[in-house]
């Protein structure tokens, strides 16, 4: 799968290709992105890979309401705003040509101190995470990789099952599948589907 996906993106101009690699963790988007961006060079292509997990709110924004709210994990977890100007304006049409690679370490709870690298020219910037559509980022390409409701209620772990209702509003309110330009169907994780559309339908 991820040798096709390599070979579907478009090639870039002059600037970036902003790419989203959207899914739930069951899904591992980061898995997927990372596994794209080994087989661009082959292709003549650099890639950078930027998390949008580096790109969280502090925990007393995102645990306000406890460790384990739905709603927060849904509506508070992502900085997209942060993501926004410190990767993909940055990357974009008019801008700088270089990307913050993480600005929040969510494990010391405290900002990463990074700083901006400059973008290779004609790369692929693949961003990979959860919840990335409905938010106004602003991608070239989106990929979502589709898990259904009950593929994610069997592989989600125990301790995770929190997040499910996060990924039921996901679905219901902003239909992800639908929005995206490259869908991945992952019922089966070793049997992945990629299904095109609109400018991307043979």
């Amino acid at each position: 799968m991820a040798a096709e996906l390599a070979t579907v993106a478009p090639v870039p101009g002059a600037g970036a290709l902003r790419v989203a690699v959207d899914g739930p963790p069951v899904a591992d988007p980061e898995g997927l992105a990372r596994s794209i961006a080994e087989r661009l060079p082959a292709l003549g292509r650099s890639a950078v890979v930027v998390p949008a997990a580096g790109f969280l709110r502090p925990a007393s924004v995102r645990l306000e309401h406890g460790r384990t709210d739905p709603d927060a994990r849904y509506e508070d977890w992502l900085d997209a705003g942060a993501l926004a100007r410190e990767v993909l304006d940055r990357t974009g049409p008019g801008g700088p040509g270089e990307y913050l690679p993480e600005l929040w370490d969510t494990v010391r709870d405290r900002a990463s101190r990074q700083v901006h690298r400059p973008l290779p020219p004609r790369a692929v910037l693949l961003v990979p995470g959860s919840l990335l559509q409905g938010v106004g980022l602003a991608f070239d390409v989106t990929v979502h990789v589709r898990v259904s409701a009950a593929a994610r209620r069997r592989r989600t772990p125990a301790e995770l099952a929190w997040e499910l209702a996060a990924f039921d509003r996901y679905d219901a309110e902003v239909d992800p599948a639908a929005l995206a330009d490259l869908v991945v169907l992952a019922e089966h994780a070793d049997r992945p589907a990629l299904v095109r559309q609109g400018r991307f339908l043979p």
